[in-house]
């Protein structure tokens, strides 16, 4: 039996391994430092804590259910639009919803599925660091492309969009991977955002400025999937 209660073990995320190297750089820098000049070990030592907090892998738990969207990244959902997906992308010149999740140095960075399927393609694209909370990052940013293909014959687009200061992004899957919904596919580091493209009949079911959970929000309702509960609506 553990002695640690359990909500505090729950309230303790692993650091995914990507991080590491970070992690013991900055410790490195604060011992060394830190002998030439006081404050810059203490300076060091919060930076370090803070990429603790960044690097965090918490374990996500996806709704079950048929036809849900799921979101692919922790953070702040933008305004929604209805805009062509990026060429590289190959899903043709019709916009399509896109519902994009903004991500701060505070949220965690883990990228995951949204849909349960097979990796049809894979595209990367250099470009521009602008600040990703704006709606033009998606068109001049760096970026890296999903399609991704379900069982029910429904393709999604989700695109990792590097930011201001984001300068690498990472990808743990391969084209032809078959992936399960909120698995883990990627990472950008340090600040940016997840943009997704739905098929068209999609039912979005989240609203701009929401908070979205990576592998547990559920972002959209696909076309033809069996239809959700009836929920109860607020009257103001």
């Amino acid at each position: 039996m553990s002695l640690v209660p359990r909500s505090v073990r729950e309230a303790i995320h692993p650091v995914h391994r990507a991080g590491w190297p970070f992690i013991a750089i900055t410790l490195a820098l604060a011992l060394v430092l830190g002998l030439l000049w006081g404050p810059l070990f203490w300076l060091l030592l919060i930076l370090a804590g803070w990429m603790l907090v960044f690097f965090r892998d918490p374990t996500r738990v996806s709704p079950n259910a048929p036809g849900l969207v799921i979101s692919p990244a922790d953070g702040r959902v933008e305004p929604l639009v209805t805009v062509v997906p990026p060429a590289e992308l190959g899903l043709g010149p019709e916009p399509r919803q896109r519902i994009s999740v903004f991500m701060d140095v505070f949220d965690c960075h883990i990228n995951r599925a949204p849909v349960a399927g097979r990796i049809a393609k894979i595209a990367y694209k250099p470009g521009k660091f602008v600040s990703a909370d704006l709606d033009k990052a998606s068109e001049d940013n760096e970026r890296n492309g999903f399609v991704i293909d379900t069982a029910e014959g429904h393709r999604l687009g989700v695109v990792q969009v590097a930011g201001l200061v984001a300068r690498r992004i990472l990808v743990w899957t391969n084209e032809g991977a078959l992936v399960a919904q909120g698995e883990r596919i990627g990472m950008i580091r340090f600040g940016s955002r997840l943009d997704v493209y739905l098929p068209e009949g999609s039912v979005v079911l989240v609203a701009a400025r929401q908070r979205a959970i990576a592998g547990e929000t559920v972002l959209a309702h696909l076309p033809g999937a069996a239809p959700l509960p009836p929920y109860p609506v607020r009257v103001d």
